[in-house]
């Protein structure tokens, strides 16, 4: 439990820090411009969403995680419904890749 929640801190800090961005558009751009270092996708998104956001990180040699559920991530960024992440920064993709392989 401890590590969800620090996850989730860790995912409100990088959107404060404008090192996150959300949406299934803005997400996609991240990842065919490079911009992308991690993704993680609602565990409760629909099949053909988890398949779109792994086929693209694969393509474009992106770290791809299925993780938590959209209500969820969405709150831990002050907003609504959120199925998708890409995060921006090296540093935050590292230590949340850590956590979510724990």
């Amino acid at each position: 439990m401890e590590s969800r929640n620090k996850i989730l801190s860790l995912l409100g800090l990088a959107q404060r820090g404008r090192n996150l961005t959300s949406g299934e558009a803005q997400v996609l751009d991240a990842i065919r411009s490079g911009k992308a270092y991690l993704v993680i996708v609602a565990g409760n998104a629909s099949d053909n969403t988890k398949k779109l956001f792994k086929d693209k990180c694969s393509y474009y040699e992106v770290p791809v995680r299925i993780w938590g559920d959209k209500e969820e991530l969405g709150h831990a960024v002050g907003k609504d419904i959120r199925t998708s992440f890409a995060v921006l920064e090296h540093g935050f993709a590292g230590k949340l890749v850590t956590l979510l392989d724990e």
